[in-house]
């Protein structure tokens, strides 16, 4: 490695610690205060740097984007996948993860009801944005504008009497699920079908889901909110393997 890339490559890990001016950093790694200059201008030009009023530089926004990107790029469904199985044997009932794949929330992982009654869900397939509890709990904690691109193409399709059929409808009940932390599906693809969902974070924010699915007949929306303390844990285990403060 080049000295001067190795010194940008201190400089970004210098400033992620706490701001600081040229002058400070000039001083830190023993250099002219010109050629700390050239160093950081050459860092916010690519967006690795971004100066503030005061004169401190502070990590850019393309290198924040980059560390985004690297953070989505991780497994989510292996580092996930034997609390699933845990969590299946625990409660008996079918389990799903999603992700958040580009603009579409996507099933990657899932463990079958022990009854063998298998769901309509698919690993690989997306998720149906206006009568999942997978989607609307990660939909419920997107960035408006992120939210509105999720949900640009959607079909308001009527399934069943309780699906949602509006924005507006969607929107009140996203309202609804960001201030409780949890969204159910309470007969809205499927009138037999019910679930309850909970969120996983990254560093950077909601990154998927978790859910417990079942038939209304073996487990109805009471039953499965029991379990709600122990599917919140099991989505703060891998939050927390994810890097999630």
């Amino acid at each position: 490695m080049s000295q001067s890339v190795r010194r940008a490559a201190r400089i970004v890990d210098s400033i992620a610690r706490r701001p600081a001016g040229v002058s400070e950093l000039a001083a830190e790694f023993g250099v002219h205060r010109s050629t700390m200059f050239r160093e950081v201008q050459s860092l916010e030009e690519v967006g690795y740097l971004r100066k503030r009023k005061n004169g401190e530089y502070v990590l850019g926004l393309h290198l924040i984007a980059l560390a985004h990107q690297a953070s989505d790029s991780l497994d989510l469904a292996e580092i996930a996948h034997d609390r699933l199985v845990r969590l299946h044997r625990a409660v008996g009932n079918t389990i799903h993860l999603a992700a958040v794949v580009d603009r579409n929330i996507v099933y990657v992982d899932k463990v079958e009801d022990t009854s063998g009654v298998r769901m309509y869900s698919r690993i690989g397939s997306p998720v149906r944005l206006h009568c999942s509890g997978l989607a609307k709990v990660i939909l419920a904690e997107m960035p408006s504008a992120e939210r509105d691109a999720v949900l640009a193409g959607v079909v308001w399709q009527k399934f069943t009497e309780k699906t949602l059929t509006s924005r507006t409808a969607l929107d009140a009940e996203l309202a609804a699920v960001a201030e409780r932390g949890w969204a159910v599906d309470d007969g809205e693809f499927e009138d037999f079908v019910n679930c309850i969902a909970v969120p996983i974070h990254g560093p950077a924010g909601v990154v998927g889901a978790l859910s417990i699915t079942a038939i209304r007949m073996a487990a109805d929306l009471k039953a499965l909110k029991a379990h709600l303390s122990l599917l919140g844990g099991v989505a703060r285990e891998i939050s927390t393997e994810l890097g999630a403060a």
